[in-house]
């Protein structure tokens, strides 16, 4: 199967893709993939460091006739995002990616594909194995955990790193340079409620929201697409009447829209086709009001087989399901200064009720730090008056432009000179690790630049081979064009 990735064009950058899928590399679970870029590095008998927390640091010298130039930075992640459909049986802590050829798309089956970011770590190892490739004093920064904290970045001490300009390679639309970036903050809201035992003369039922698009909760945001959370308290709130709630689990990572959620009530056996005709009724509008962002949403109601022992008490259910609906989810707030940029958002990205206590786990991001600290207020505000207790963790900055850099100007440029038309230099919605970065070195140039992905974060994640192709061209030709000292 994945032979049929080495075969794609360029093969040095597909080949080293397919390499590193091979290696399991969840974020929090790096070990392999660290070790695995390490042994990389000194098998090509360069200088190759890892730091406190993790980061490799592979140093390559100039190539003939390059050695005026600006050292650099190329920098990637070496995690990547670990989802995979409910249907697929694939184990992430054992097993590599199973690619595919579709169309112009690379995709795996049921699962993420981790051209996020490895797509961009792969462009860095195939420039490092490379002995035809003109560079100059180059530095590989690969960085660990992004995706669930960005604590590589953080960790990263100042002082290590000599280059005078980095190149992010963790963009997703090829035709974007990105020069910014949104800071953000994990909000955790969590909260004991009271259980007793199940009511007699009722019958369980499993509640199933599923067939959602999910996404990347920062670049796709601004589509507006459904959120199974809010879709699940929407239907729970409109039969509260009917059921008391036994558990949930809904959504998964706090950077993914959450595509799936599971719900396990009770309802009395009188009631319960009034409880059907309930949800049909919710069921039917939100598929209207979805019927075009989210053709596939299906929300399913079947028996239970063994009735759970305990329920929440209706007073807790009451407060928990006004609590997910007064949280804000989605769009906050649009850049005022640049158009089309999500400036503020929020992801109610995993709830899990079960056990007596209830879980809800958010990611706020935002362009501007007051704007960010005034709906992660919000949020707390909302779940502290249904009785939660709210802790704020895992905060890093955004990426602010400059438009005025050289780099930034160059490969603008350049992109016009390549592609015959300009750029969309831009800042995005997502976390980039130059916000970070740049705290320990304020004056080291950065930018960001990849190929086109789609569905990050999600099963449904491709990458563009013809995008591949045009953007490996790009990088090769900057290479070139790195001024002098």
């Amino acid at each position: 199967m994945n032979e049929e990735i080495r075969n794609l064009e360029p093969k040095e950058l597909w080949n080293k893709f397919a390499d590193l899928n091979a290696v399991p590399r969840p974020s929090k679970k790096e070990e392999r993939v660290i070790a695995f870029m390490k042994d990389f590095g000194k098998k090509l008998n360069l200088e190759t460091i890892e730091d406190e927390v993790g980061n490799v640091i592979i140093r390559k010298p100039a190539t003939k006739g390059m050695e005026d130039r600006k050292p650099i930075v190329l920098q990637s992640h070496l995690d990547m995002v670990h989802q995979k459909n409910n249907d697929t049986d694939f184990d992430f802590d054992t097993e590599g990616i199973k690619m595919y050829v579709d169309g112009d798309w690379v995709r795996a089956k049921g699962t993420t594909l981790g051209a996020d970011n490895g797509l961009g770590v792969a462009t860095i190892m195939a420039i490092l194995e490379s002995d035809t490739i003109e560079h100059p004093a180059m530095e590989a920064l690969f960085t660990i955990d992004e995706e669930t904290g960005m604590t590589g970045a953080k960790g990263l001490k100042g002082g290590i790193l000599q280059g005078d300009i980095l190149l992010n390679l963790d963009t997703e639309e090829d035709d974007e340079i990105g020069v910014g970036c949104a800071g953000g903050v994990d909000i955790s809201a969590t909260k004991k409620y009271a259980e007793k035992d199940t009511p007699s003369n009722t019958e369980a039922v499993k509640i199933t929201v599923k067939g959602l698009q999910g996404g990347h909760s920062g670049m796709d945001i601004i589509k507006g697409l459904g959120n199974a959370n809010k879709f699940m308290n929407r239907v729970l709130y409109a039969v509260r009447d009917y059921v008391h709630l036994a558990s949930l689990s809904g959504g998964g990572l706090r950077n993914a829209i959450p595509r799936e959620s599971v719900a396990v009530v009770t309802v009395a056996s009188n009631t319960m086709d009034a409880f059907k005709a309930e949800v049909e009724t919710i069921t039917n509008k939100i598929k209207e009001e979805y019927k075009n962002l989210e053709p596939e949403l299906d929300i399913t109601v079947e028996k239970v087989s063994e009735a759970p022992k305990k329920v929440m008490e209706c007073d807790d259910f009451k407060k928990f399901v006004q609590a997910i609906y007064a949280a804000h989810n989605g769009v906050y707030r649009m850049s005022p200064e640049i158009e089309d940029l999500v400036e503020t958002s929020n992801n109610i990205a995993k709830i899990t009720v079960e056990n007596g206590t209830i879980e809800v786990l958010c990611l706020t991001r935002s362009s501007v730090e007051s704007s960010k600290n005034n709906l992660a207020n919000a949020l707390q505000a909302a779940f502290e008056l249904a009785g939660f207790t709210v802790e704020f963790s895992g905060e890093y900055p955004g990426w602010a432009p400059n438009m005025d850099s050289s780099i930034v100007k160059l490969l603008d440029s350049l992109y016009e000179e390549m592609n015959g038309e300009r750029a969309n230099v831009a800042a995005c919605h997502a976390g980039l690790e130059c916000g970070i970065l740049g705290q320990n070195y304020p004056e080291m140039e950065m930018i960001s630049f990849g190929p086109t992905i789609r569905g990050a974060h999600s099963p449904d994640e491709r990458a563009s081979i013809s995008s591949a192709q045009k953007y490996w061209k790009f990088v090769l030709e900057a290479l070139q064009r790195i001024p002098k000292k």
